[in-house]
């Protein structure tokens, strides 16, 4: 079933009512609205900034508050708060490890028919590659919800990837959700790991690889860092295979986190990352038709990934056999 509000609007609500309770809770966005948004600004004027289009000063603004005591919120598109305000973020957030969360809006291809200026396709690269910063991707509403309730209490930056639209429930009202990551769907061959929206997608692929014969077990990492290593650990020590699906270049995305997770947990496992390729992509167009150009659809990931385990279930096969020269 659909949330009544997607993942933006329901955590701007959600920090509406805290910001109520606690004038030094505070917003800042770059001219960037939302329908929760407008009654934040209407009813707290005194707890919301427009920044105007003006990224980098917006993030040193946000630090200066932070310093002075404020619990502050960045609002803004994902492609322009990473890429724009990326020195900003680092120097001004990071290296001062202040509590500054960004709300950032438009995971992967979610301004599809934009274009490329606001694909952000290469954001959790950027972003887990800086000091203290906390990286979160959740799958739905209620999470994105959740999350808002904990901006009084986080002690670092933190990145929140959200996606835009109203996505089906995966996570329990008020259930914990500071383990980063979490079983979706039970299998025993391969774990499918995916972030954000793209767990719904791997749901999807889940069910079609049962009906060929891949009983698929579905992971969400809903904090990319830090990574639960214990829990990742424990969650596909038993399977044959790992597969991570995510609308993210291959390039430091969910895909790299998961093959240095690998490494680091002595887990020698076969390993396939689906993702966009590493190349400039001008491409404009509904999300459905970009996903199936760049094999991201349940289709295409769902023979891919059966095709590839049944070639390592002969390899292992052969290799028991000892029938390989």
């Amino acid at each position: 079933m659909l949330p009544k509000l997607d993942m933006r609007d329901s955590f701007i609500s959600a920090l509406y009512d805290i910001a109520v309770q606690d004038s030094s809770v505070v917003i800042l966005s770059n001219d960037f609205g939302a329908p929760a948004l407008d009654r934040f600004r209407a009813d707290l004027p005194n707890q919301f900034i427009n920044a105007a289009i003006s990224e980098q000063n917006m993030v040193s603004t946000a630090a200066g508050m932070a310093k002075g005591g404020k619990k502050v919120v960045v609002y803004s598109i994902a492609t322009f708060i990473t890429l724009r305000a990326l020195e900003q973020i680092k120097i001004d957030l990071c290296v001062m490890n202040l509590p500054v969360m960004i709300l950032a809006v438009g995971a992967g291809y979610a301004y599809s028919v934009d274009g490329p200026t606001h694909h952000a396709t290469e954001d959790i690269a950027l972003m887990r590659a800086l000091s203290n910063m906390v990286v979160l991707s959740p799958p739905d509403s209620v999470m994105a919800g959740e999350i808002a309730r904990g901006v009084p209490s986080i002690q670092a930056p933190h990145y929140l990837r959200l996606d835009r639209g109203k996505w089906p429930s995966l996570h329990v009202p008020g259930g914990e959700w500071s383990e980063g990551i979490a079983v979706r769907c039970p299998g025993r061959n391969v774990a499918l790991v995916a972030t954000g929206s793209m767990v719904h997608r791997a749901m999807e692929v889940s069910a079609e690889l049962k009906s060929r014969g891949v009983d698929t077990r579905v992971i969400d990492v809903y904090r990319l860092k830090p990574l639960n290593l214990d829990a990742f650990r424990e969650m596909v020590s038993d399977v044959d295979a790992v597969v991570t699906i995510e609308e993210h270049t291959k390039n430091g995305g969910l895909g790299g986190i998961v093959a240095e997770a690998l490494a680091d947990c002595d887990l020698l496992k076969p390993l396939k990352r689906i993702a966009i390729s590493d190349e400039q992509l001008y491409a404009y167009g509904l999300r459905d038709r970009l996903h199936q150009e760049r094999r991201l659809d349940c289709r295409s990931a769902s023979s891919d990934i059966s095709t590839w385990f049944a070639q390592k279930r002969r390899v292992q096969v052969s290799v028991a056999g000892k029938a390989l020269v």
